[in-house]
């Protein structure tokens, strides 16, 4: 869905769920924000019990003047009602009558969704979609943001809270949006500075105190009362200093969600990963190596507990998978099939093409950021669902045949690339040509029938992650050149020998 489908309706009503909070305030003013320039009749509203108290919110809604309304007894039929950060029908949002619906949000889908409908699972916040949304409108509907300080301000700080500080934040976009918005930072540190009440304190302190440690895999879980999520954060952080604890899992249940923080000191465990393991199927989550965070839907989990839902989910984690360190490892390639690769055509950037040697830059990926210098024989591959990694002219020469013509595949999220010194962004696809393959060497492989965490020849310090049903290979030429191929891709790049 985009925001101009939208535009035919003249009376719009904006709605976040009940008790909101940052990111749902942002988002709203956000949306208000844009059907207002665009002429609209348009109310930003939140309904429920509580009226908003929190220290920090209410600095918020009187510094960066967001129009909403509390109307709990709201009884009006609007042409269009946009739910935001959250969807229509969900407990923690009061149903409100409308001649249409739509909805914008960031959460996991737990409800039919209606056509007019963007929902965005992998996106730190709503914050976030909603600037994407705007920014996609054209230049006019950017300038709603860039020159609204207030507005900015309002976004960076709905991502700022729902991604406990910035420490969770994982996809690109959220990166792109911190880069692009000019925010009023001494009010970001004094609403960050008022977010913990004197109950919350308390709360905290009561957490840790009954906190639960298992030795056999050296994790604590932190079982808190419904508080705000970035006090998660707090609680996980803390114990993490602890000495014996590797991971820490500081969580709260309440009736619309069950919130967690994830945090590790262990190279073993990414925190990215247990997270989304933890909410895979019945929430969402993600955020780095170190630190993340993620929810899970009550009503995904019926008849269970959040305590029962994740030890449950922890045992499982620690109990699927092999630690495999490929410096020390050899695989039995008896029980493995030997493959070849298929020829496949891929896209790679000569470096130079795009800023000139000696330029420190960053190039934003799904993936993550890589930052890396500019040298003469150094390119940047793009894989077939848009990964990238640095190569050498000589070995990008061994394995491929440059040719002339652009490469042109769809991504998820074109790579962008920064130069660090000056700042300038420039998307990677624009400067991108197609090679094909001409490597002949072959690999052996098995799909795996357990999870593996591999540490490559390569990198010692991070694992790349597979799991049942992906392949572990290594090349003939190299037994310690040992990885990991996703299941959905190998039929695509090699066939049987």
């Amino acid at each position: 869905m985009k925001l101009q489908d939208l535009l035919k309706f003249e009376n719009i009503v904006i709605q976040c769920h009940d008790n909101p909070d940052a990111d749902a305030l942002a988002s709203g003013f956000g949306l208000y924000t844009y059907f207002k320039a665009a002429g609209k009749d348009v109310r930003f509203i939140y309904r429920g019990r509580n009226k908003i108290q929190k220290s920090n919110l209410m600095i918020m809604l009187k510094e960066l003047k967001i129009p909403v309304e509390y109307v709990p007894d709201y009884d009006e039929e609007p042409e269009l009602l946009i739910t935001v950060d959250c969807q229509y029908g969900q407990r923690n949002v009061t149903t409100s009558k409308a001649q249409n619906i739509a909805i914008i949000d960031h959460h996991q889908k737990t409800v039919d969704l209606p056509e007019l409908s963007e929902v965005r699972s992998n996106i730190g916040s709503a914050s976030t979609v909603v600037w994407d949304m705007i920014c996609a409108e054209g230049e006019n509907a950017k300038e709603l943001i860039s020159t609204n300080k207030k507005l900015s301000t309002a976004l960076y700080y709905g991502l700022y809270t729902d991604t406990n500080k910035l420490s969770e934040v994982s996809h690109p976009l959220d990166r792109d949006m911190m880069d692009e918005l000019i925010v009023n930072k001494s009010l970001i540190v004094r609403m960050s500075n008022s977010n913990i009440s004197l109950k919350e304190l308390k709360i905290t302190g009561k957490a840790i105190l009954g906190y639960e440690f298992f030795d056999d895999n050296r994790y604590m879980i932190i079982q808190a009362e419904p508080c705000d999520p970035n006090i998660l954060g707090v609680m996980s952080d803390f114990s993490l200093e602890t000495a014996g604890v590797d991971v820490c899992i500081a969580y709260y249940e309440s009736p619309e969600e069950i919130k967690f923080s994830v945090r590790s000191c262990s190279k073993e465990v990414h925190a990215n990963d247990l997270a989304a393991f933890l909410a895979e199927g019945i929430g969402g989550g993600g955020g780095h190596i170190y630190k993340a965070g993620g929810s899970i839907r009550p009503e995904k989990i019926e008849g269970k507990s959040a305590d029962e839902i994740l030890k449950e989910r922890l045992r499982l984690y620690y109990d699927s998978y092999d630690v495999i360190y490929a410096l020390k490892t050899t695989l039995d390639t008896a029980e493995m099939g030997r493959y070849k690769k298929l020829p496949q055509d891929r896209g790679c950037v000569k470096l130079t093409d795009v800023f000139p040697k000696k330029t420190l830059v960053s190039i934003r990926t799904l993936e993550g950021d890589v930052d890396i210098t500019v040298e003469p024989d150094l390119y940047i591959m793009i894989g077939i669902e848009g990964e990238i990694y640095p190569i050498k002219e000589e070995k990008l020469l061994k394995s491929y045949t440059l040719k002339e013509s652009p490469y042109t595949e769809t991504l998820e999220y074109p790579p962008k690339i920064k130069s660090l010194t000056t700042g300038k962004k420039k998307s990677i696809m624009e400067f991108a040509k197609t090679v094909s393959t001409t490597d002949t060497s072959c690999i052996y492989a098995k799909t795996l029938k357990r999870g593996a965490k591999v540490f490559t020849a390569w990198d010692n310090e991070k694992y790349y992650l597979g799991n049942p049903g992906d392949y572990i290979a290594c090349r003939e030429d190299d037994p310690h050149d040992i990885y990991i191929i996703r299941g959905s891709l190998f039929n695509r790049l090699y066939s049987e020998v």
